[in-house]
């Protein structure tokens, strides 16, 4: 029997083959997450005390499994299954993390240093990616504006740019242009929502998914939210990102879940969550627009995607 595909079903809106085949494991859980290594060691140490944010959403999470299962990370290769396949090719420890620019006070991080400057919060976040598919994830980690606080941001600082780890002897090569770069307005960067991640689930930040530490910003598209973060520089102009150089008609530097502007290929008016097989409707800010809609307060959203 030959069963043809409709012409007006998106790309966007089909199943991914990865997570029709894991469709027994949504219907029981995360399961064994040791099984085939598909989770292996990411560090010796466990994650500090961390207290739950009042910053939580209320979702019920996505299985542990298919957050980690499931992933873009393309410096580990394109298709999502790749990541969590390919995490030897980023050793997350040991590593140093470098705040630069138009600071006051420039300074490294190792990760330990991290950890003890300022307590870990468990968040429970939405997260929304361009391709039309959502997660619920509980991250740990502290707000960005705190390590921002340490530095002391001059003045003339607008913008604040991510620089990720790239090694082109391990990692995938073309696609974009290396290393992946990513950018905040400077007050986007302050707000209370803006994590920085080091662990999910309660544990240490598996490599697939952007260890040992990354930025999560719940009201964008997920592609905002650098992996393996080396470099946070302070700058004056808006700087040109990893995306927006290979694509600047699709992804634009603001990048808000908006479902009322269109992918130029697909809609993003609907999405599916990760476990489900129905879809629902996109939230404006990705659900967090009571507390972010005023940093955009007089801006075309539809001009600066």
């Amino acid at each position: 029997m030959l069963i043809r595909r409709p012409a007006d079903i998106q790309p966007s809106e089909i199943t991914p083959a990865e997570i029709y085949h894991q469709r027994r494991s949504f219907m029981v859980g995360a399961g064994s997450l040791a099984l085939a290594g598909l989770l292996p060691q990411q560090a010796e140490a466990a994650l500090p005390a961390y207290t739950r944010s009042p910053y939580s959403a209320s979702d019920n999470p996505t299985s542990q499994r298919a957050a980690t299962t499931y992933n873009n990370f393309y410096e580990l290769g394109t298709d999502k299954a790749d990541p969590a396949q390919n995490t030897h090719r980023l050793k997350p420890a040991p590593w140093t993390l470098r705040v630069e620019g138009l600071v006051n006070k420039p300074r490294s991080f190792a990760l330990e240093d991290l950890l003890r400057l300022t307590p870990l919060e468990e968040r429970i976040y939405r997260m929304r990616c361009v391709e039309g598919w959502s997660m619920v994830i509980p991250w740990v980690g502290f707000p960005l504006a705190s390590l921002l606080k340490l530095v002391e941001p001059q003045g003339s600082a607008r913008y604040v740019e991510f620089v990720s780890h790239y090694d082109r002897n391990t990692m995938t090569r073309g696609v974009l242009d290396w290393p992946y770069t990513e950018g905040l307005r400077l007050d986007e960067a302050q707000h209370p929502l803006t994590l920085l991640a080091v662990g999910m689930y309660g544990d240490v930040l598996p490599v697939q998914n952007g260890a040992p530490v990354r930025l999560v910003v719940p009201w964008k598209y997920g592609f905002k939210g650098s992996k393996s973060i080396v470099t946070i520089r302070l700058v004056e102009k808006q700087p040109l990102t990893a995306w927006m150089k290979a694509g600047p008609t699709e992804y634009g530097f603001y990048s808000n879940v908006n479902p009322e502007v269109d992918h130029p290929r697909w809609s993003q008016a609907t999405e599916r969550r990760i476990g489900e097989f129905t879809k629902r409707r996109t939230q404006m800010f990705n659900g967090y627009a009571d507390q972010v809609a005023g940093l955009y307060t007089g801006m075309d959203l539809r001009r600066y995607f």
